[in-house]
């Protein structure tokens, strides 16, 4: 016997061995083996329940236990009770969620769907609502307001009676006729040239080349819809729902909304060609707007740094407008009707007065600038003129001979004895008489005033200017600033022989002077 298998003196035989029986260890291995695969297929834990929700729906409508619960067609759970609601004709049916299914919230909604259009197996459609609204807990009940069972054939085909039928038939068979009647001339008055002479049928397999662009146009609208955050279209619905609300509460509100909206209507259809023209011009208005609003959204980064900036400043505010508080206590008696408030009252009559002061004065400064241009363009100018007078000539503005004049006058007419000025002339003769004719009168006038002799010792040479027989005409409806800068050097010399009226010799004749 090989060594390997000698015994020894502990040795025993296998029958002699004590242990588990073989059988007993094989069950107890399958049962494990069992158990293990019961919880990898089932995922459930027996004797236990995860999340419950119960719903009320109007009817179980042939939904059984175990029928899948479904979030977007994805399974989340499953029936796992139907019951009657007491005193109803209303199902209760309790659901088992998974954690993938969570959280429902309060606005939840549930419908029994079919698996097969119209027939089939049933399931159960959740929505679970928006985020905005609370979560329900285990064990929480869904109202039959928020629940709804599907159509069922029978009753799409007890819809459909005799009458209900014949309808029908007749109004498939109007569409029929309406898609292969060919138009009359009388037919197409005032149709689109494009479908003059088609069918219906022609006319929309014509239409149909305009599908893709307007599929495409509607897909953009669409996505617009959608809005640019989260739950902007949800928002939408629900505002849209809330006015909903309030006008079926006032029904009276909604009646007149109605009409007044088909009044406006009813303008808009009579302004249809201002309308489109408006419409034609919207998409430079709205590019217009782009620029606008990609200039503000351009801003924005500084606004939002300004604000960051001027945070400091706000948080300081209410430490300021305490601190003010006292000031604005001692300011409240200066502003009393002992101080500023009686002030205020006794300038009352003259803000009045100085109110008419500014009222006239609307009417002083358009005549005041006409003075103001007379004399810049007119009067200053002329008075800056240097005449030409022979030898006279002094090469002076004649603004300033005329104050050497005055200077010179009130020369000779200085005296020392305190009766005032006085003029001196030295009065003289001579064998030239002359006469002045009547002083006094209006020019050209001569009925008034007295007439005046003198002796010179030199004959008269004449007057410059020369005296005018009539008073030069005034027109008062010509600005002064729009008149001519006179030409003082061209003024005409009169007579000395009494031709001139106001200016005559008397004796013998004189002769006739150079003019000067």
């Amino acid at each position: 016997m090989s060594p390997l298998f000698r015994r020894g003196p502990d040795t025993r035989l296998r029958k002699d061995r004590t242990g588990a029986n073989p059988f007993v260890a094989g069950l107890l291995v399958l049962v494990i083996i069992g158990i293990g695969t019961f919880f990898g297929f089932t995922k459930h834990i027996p004797f236990t329940h995860g999340f419950q929700l119960k719903a009320v729906f109007p009817s179980a409508n042939s939904i059984r236990k175990n029928s899948p619960v479904r979030i977007a067609g994805v399974n989340v759970g499953k029936v796992k009770g139907i019951e009657r609601q007491p005193n109803s004709t209303a199902a209760v049916i309790t659901m088992e969620i998974d954690d993938k299914g969570l959280p429902i919230h309060k606005d939840a909604t549930l419908k029994i769907r079919p698996r097969i259009f119209l027939e089939g197996n049933f399931f159960v459609e959740l929505s679970p609502g928006t985020p905005e609204a609370p979560t329900v807990s285990s064990g929480d009940t869904i109202p039959i307001t928020q629940a709804s069972d599907p159509v069922q054939l029978d009753q799409v085909l007890t819809a459909l009676q005799s009458d209900t039928r014949a309808d029908l038939q007749d109004a498939l068979q109007g569409y029929g006729e309406a898609l292969t009647y060919k138009p009359t001339a009388a037919d197409d008055v005032g149709q689109d040239p494009d479908v003059h002479g088609l069918s219906g049928a022609e006319a929309l397999n014509k239409a149909s080349r305009y599908g893709v662009p307007a599929f495409r146009d509607s897909a953009i609208v669409q996505e617009a819809f959608l809005g640019t955050e989260p739950h902007d279209l949800s928002g939408v619905v629900k505002g849209t729902a809330h006015v909903a609300r309030a006008l079926d509460r006032n029904e009276r509100t909604l009646q007149d909304l109605v009409t007044n909206f088909n009044k406006t209507m009813a303008i808009f259809a009579g302004e249809a060609t201002n309308l489109r023209t408006t419409i034609s011009l919207l998409p430079g208005v709205l590019k217009t707007a782009n620029r606008a609003l990609d200039a503000l959204n351009a801003a924005f980064p500084a606004t939002r740094a300004f604000a960051r900036e001027i945070l400091p400043g706000v948080y300081e505010t209410p430490a300021t407008i305490d601190a003010a508080f006292p000031w604005i206590d001692q300011a409240m008696p200066l502003l009393g009707p002992d101080e500023l408030g009686g002030l205020v009252n006794d300038l009352s009559p003259t803000t009045r007065d100085l109110a008419k002061v500014t009222d006239a004065t609307i009417n002083l400064l358009p005549q005041a600038d006409l003075l103001s241009k007379c004399a810049s363009d007119v009067l200053l100018p002329t008075g800056d003129l240097k005449i030409a007078d022979g030898d006279m000539t002094t090469n002076k503005e004649n603004y300033k001979e005329f104050w050497y004049t005055m200077v010179g006058l009130a020369g000779e007419g200085a005296n020392f004895d305190a009766n005032g000025p006085m003029v001196r002339f030295q009065p003289g003769g001579g064998d030239q008489t002359i006469s002045t004719g009547k002083n006094g009168g209006a020019v050209g006038d001569q009925d008034a005033g007295q007439v005046l002799f003198s002796n010179p010792a030199a004959k008269p040479l004449g007057t410059r200017p020369a005296y005018p027989s009539l008073r030069p005409p005034y027109v008062s409806k010509v600005p002064c600033y729009k008149s001519k800068i006179p030409d003082l050097s061209g003024a005409p010399t009169g007579p000395p022989d009494g031709s001139q009226p106001g200016a005559r010799s008397v004796g013998r004749p004189q002769e006739k002077g150079p003019g000067k």
